[in-house]
């Protein structure tokens, strides 16, 4: 009895939050180029990207890290995406043929600052 309560209370502590337990954590990093409005209202621009706000809400502010120097640099969560799920994020490139040639790689993200209301 006391082993399936504790594995219970493991399982539960694990599915509680989607967010770092730390304020550095690897994260999956693909790009996107759909100009238009962010989920957040702004328009899509070079420093923006998507992530799934149960981990990084709107108006987060992150540095990516083991990227080429191109994209080793700060951002500002603006949008979400379908697709952006857990510990990924989705760099705004406004030219799709560097969006597509960015591929699917694995950085570095360290939380700068996440807004006290959870929006931004």
């Amino acid at each position: 009895m006391a082993v399936a309560l504790a594995v219970a209370t493991v399982l539960a502590s694990q599915s509680q939050s989607k967010r770092p337990t730390s304020r550095t954590f690897q994260a999956a990093v693909t790009a996107y180029c759909i100009s238009g409005e962010t989920r957040s209202g702004t328009q899509t621009r070079p420093g923006i990207v998507a992530a799934d706000p149960r981990v990084l809400p709107l108006g987060s502010v992150i540095r990516v890290r083991g990227l080429n120097r191109r994209f080793d640099r700060t951002y500002t969560v603006r949008d979400t995406g379908a697709a952006v799920k857990g510990r990924h994020i989705d760099i705004f490139i406004p030219d799709c043929k560097a969006a597509k040639q960015f591929g699917r790689q694995t950085a570095r993200v360290q939380v700068v600052d996440i807004p006290k209301d959870g929006k931004s």
